[in-house]
């Protein structure tokens, strides 16, 4: 049975590029996988890869920010949940 936990909100999409700004209330790390939920969005994918200042990291924590490539749109607003096994 999967759980999900909510981590963070997207504060900024670029759709050029398919990045999301995440402004963390939780942990992630890459491998994990996420939900990105809203009003119209809804979005499930594993992490492969996300940046702090345009360096690549592993690991996130609480009152970060992080750049993530997402595989589709997603809106300034909606909520992204880590999926708990």
């Amino acid at each position: 049975m999967e759980e999900k936990k909510a981590i963070g909100k997207i504060t900024h999409f670029f759709s050029k590029i398919s990045v999301a700004v995440v402004e963390l209330s939780g942990e992630v790390s890459v491998g994990d996988e996420i939900s990105i939920e809203g009003p119209s969005t809804n979005v499930r994918q594993k992490i492969d890869s996300m940046q702090i200042e345009h360096k690549n990291i592993d690991k996130a924590v609480k009152g970060q920010s992080i750049g993530l490539k997402v595989m589709d749109k997603v809106r300034e607003g909606d909520t992204v949940y880590k999926i708990v096994q």
